[in-house]
């Protein structure tokens, strides 16, 4: 896209290992990405019992990815070869390019909703009664997918392929350098916000609420809202691209 971000500096709150791609593109863009990880990516507390679970994955009816960061983590610990007709979901669209990048094919990915209850809607998945399902995440998260599954007939398990954990640093230097450095936020999901308040203390929290924050999704506004956060916007679509554009939005307004 046509985009100039004028040296817009931006705070990129995701973990360490999936924040190169915006980072670029904020860069391309004539921007300056500041990397500030809030959230850490950890292996799973019982790697062995996982990989064991994965392996009989061609014994499952259903797959179901709900992230690309699940895709990474998994497609080392899955068989060689999986069934022709083993159904294989994803929650959005980054998911399913995640797969396809790795050789795998979805079969159901929302055309509109990207969360659980996008997925839930697809004819593919309401009638469920006797199949074997197993949702690829990482540890915790939201019940909602498994619940409703489980509701429909389904016989449902977690593959728990890595673990999240608010990132220990300490954010005097950002905070102090705050007004030079962070013109605008970028947040890619509730767990991130929150691990960003947690580390910032109440200056750092107040210049949080006056800076623009760009998120992915109404969920992520919906907490910044309760949070103070009063200048969010949320992105037409998500992704990379989306934020980028939600980003000069912001450069664009007079």
């Amino acid at each position: 896209m046509d985009c100039h971000l004028q040296g817009l500096s931006v705070l990129v709150t995701r973990p360490a290992e999936q924040a190169d791609a915006l980072c670029e593109l904020i860069e391309k863009a004539h921007g300056r990405p500041v990397r500030f990880p809030a959230l850490e990516i950890l292996p799973p507390a019982d790697a062995a019992a996982v990989a064991d679970l994965l392996q009989r994955a061609a014994e499952a009816d259903l797959l179901i990815f709900v992230s690309a960061n699940a895709v990474r983590h998994a497609f080392p610990l899955l068989p060689d070869v999986l069934p022709a007709g083993l159904a294989i979901a994803a929650v959005g669209q980054a998911t399913a390019r995640a797969l396809e990048e790795a050789g795998l094919e979805p079969t159901m990915v929302p055309a509109q909703r990207f969360d659980s209850e996008g997925l839930l809607s697809l004819p593919g998945l309401q009638q469920m009664a006797g199949r074997r399902v197993i949702i690829v995440r990482g540890e915790g998260g939201r019940e909602l997918l498994r619940q409703a599954l489980e509701e429909r007939g389904a016989e449902v398990v977690y593959a728990e392929v890595y673990r999240r954990r608010c990132a220990s640093r300490g954010t005097a230097n950002l905070v102090a350098s705050w007004d030079r450095l962070v013109q605008a936020v970028t947040v890619t999901s509730v767990e991130i916000l929150d691990c960003l308040w947690n580390l910032l203390d109440d200056s750092g929290r107040e210049r949080l609420h006056l800076t623009p924050l760009v998120v992915l999704s109404e969920r992520i506004a919906a907490r910044a809202s309760e949070l103070g956060c009063n200048r969010v916007q949320v992105t037409e679509q998500v992704g990379d691209h989306a934020i980028l554009q939600a980003l000069c939005k912001l450069v664009e307004k007079p």
